[in-house]
C-alpha cells in the first residue's frame, strides 16, 4: 500500500472541482442546470488579443521556451498599466514577475516565505486558497474575521491583541472576493502600519480591481508600501482571459528575487503568444472597460431581483463580478444550495466555501448571460 504524503491530510479537493462534478452529472442526465456558481468570464477577450495572439504565431521565437521574468515588453506593459491605472511607479527590470495566474503566486510566495510552524493571518471569509496552501506548506493559517458591520475591513485592534510573534505573512483581498467590499486607502495605510510594526508582509491579491468599481486603487500606491507589501493581479477577469492563466506579483527587487527561486522550479516561462495577447490587453483604453461593466451592470441588476426572489438582502455599492447575499435567518447556506440546484436546476455558490463567516450567505456570479438569469427568476 503506497502512502501519501501526510501534508494532503491537511487538504481537500477545491469545493468547485468536486460540486462541479456533480453539476456535470446533472447535466448529463438532461437537467437544465443553470452555473451561477463560479465565476468565469462567458464574454470574449477583447478582439486586439485575439489578434495579437494570432499573429505571434509566426515568430521565429515563439515556439521556444520563454524566459522566467516574462518579455521585456510584457513586463514594460504592466508597468505602464499600474502607471496609468493605479498611479504606481514600478521597474520593469527587478519589481514585477509574470505569473500563470494568480493562484500560482499564493503558492509561491508561501514557499518562499514559510517555514513549517510560521503562522499567517487569512480572512474570513475569504478565498480557501489561501489556507489550503498555507497548509500544504506546514504553516499554521490564523483567521481574522470579517464582517459586514465594518464594512468587510479587517479589524486591527483586534489582531493587536492577539500573539502576532510567529505571523510572516497576511493575506488580504480587496475589491473583495467573495463580498464584493471596495480597496479603502485608509484601510490600506493601516495595514502597512501594521506590516511595519509586526514585520508581517501583507499581500493584497487584487483581480476585480476593474469590475464594476470606478476607482481602482493598489496597494503599492500607498507610501512606504513597498518596504513590506506585495500585490497580486491577473487578466482572467478584467479582460476575459482567465483560461489564459495570465497574472503578474508586483513588489520590491528583494522579495521578487527570492520569490523567482520557487518559480523556476515550477515552470519554464509563460508561452510567447499569451505575453503578445496580454501586451495587447495592457495597452487597451478605458473604453474596454466601460462596455465591459455595461454588461455586468445589466446582470446584476437581474441578478438582484433573482436575489429579492429569495428573501435575501445585499450591498448594491459592492464591486465585482458576484453578488454576495444574506439569506433570511435561520436558513443554511448548503441546504439552500442544494435545494435550488435539486429543486430549480440552478446552481450557486454557499457562503461556507469561503469560511464560518459565510454562513448565512450565498454568492451569486455574474458570468452568466441575461437570457438564463431571467430563466433562474422564472423557475423560483
Amino acid at each position: 500500500m503506497i502512502e501519501f504524503a501526510k501534508r494532503l491530510d491537511t487538504v481537500h479537493e477545491y469545493y468547485f472541482s468536486k460540486k462541479l462534478r456533480e453539476v456535470r452529472g446533472l447535466l448529463l442526465q438532461g437537467r437544465p442546470i443553470i452555473n451561477m456558481g463560479i465565476g468565469s468570464p462567458d464574454l470574449q477577450p477583447p478582439l486586439q488579443v485575439i489578434n495579437a495572439i494570432q499573429e505571434s504565431l509566426k515568430d521565429a521565437t515563439a515556439h521556444k521556451y520563454q524566459s522566467y521574468q516574462g518579455l521585456p515588453e510584457f513586463r514594460n506593459a504592466v508597468s505602464e498599466f499600474y502607471n496609468k491605472k493605479y498611479e504606481v511607479d514600478l521597474n520593469p527590470e527587478s519589481e514585477i514577475l509574470p505569473l500563470m495566474g494568480s493562484k500560482e503566486g499564493i503558492m509561491h510566495i508561501s514557499l518562499a516565505l514559510l517555514n513549517e510552524g510560521d503562522q499567517v493571518l487569512i480572512p474570513n471569509p475569504g478565498y480557501p486558497t489561501y489556507s489550503s496552501v498555507s497548509n500544504i506548506v506546514g504553516a499554521k493559517s490564523i483567521f481574522y474575521e470579517l464582517d459586514a458591520a465594518n464594512n468587510w475591513q479587517p479589524n486591527l485592534e483586534v489582531l493587536e491583541k492577539k500573539d502576532l510573534s510567529k505571523v510572516k505573512l497576511m493575506w488580504i483581498n480587496y475589491p473583495n472576493m467573495p463580498t464584493g467590499a471596495k480597496a479603502i486607502k485608509e484601510t490600506f495605510e493601516k495595514l502597512i502600519s501594521f506590516g511595519k510594526k509586526h514585520s508581517i508582509v501583507i499581500v493584497n491579491d487584487n483581480p476585480y480591481s476593474f469590475i464594476l468599481n470606478e476607482n481602482p486603487l493598489s496597494i503599492l500606491k500607498i507610501e512606504g508600501a513597498k518596504e513590506i507589501a506585495l500585490e497580486l493581479n491577473s487578466l482572467s477577469k478584467s479582460f476575459n482571459m482567465a483560461g489564459w492563466r495570465v497574472g503578474m506579483l508586483l513588489g520590491n527587487e528583494h522579495f521578487i528575487n527570492q520569490i523567482l527561486k520557487v518559480k523556476t522550479q515550477m515552470d519554464s516561462g509563460m508561452f510567447y503568444g499569451i505575453q503578445k495577447g496580454a501586451i495587447a490587453a495592457l495597452k487597451l483604453s478605458n473604453d474596454w472597460f466601460t462596455e465591459l461593466n455595461k454588461v455586468y451592470i445589466e446582470r446584476r441588476k437581474l441578478i438582484w431581483k433573482l436575489a429579492e426572489k429569495l428573501n435575501c438582502t445585499f450591498d448594491r455599492n459592492a464591486s465585482g463580478m458576484f453578488v454576495w447575499a444574506q439569506l433570511p435567518e435561520g436558513k443554511s447556506s448548503e441546504k439552500m444550495v442544494d435545494e435550488l440546484l435539486y429543486e430549480k436546476n440552478i446552481f450557486i455558490a454557499p457562503g461556507t466555501v469561503f469560511g464560518t463567516k459565510g454562513e448565512g450567505y450565498i454568492r451569486f456570479s455574474l458570468c452568466v448571460g441575461e437570457a438564463q438569469i431571467k430563466e433562474a427568476i422564472n423557475r423560483v
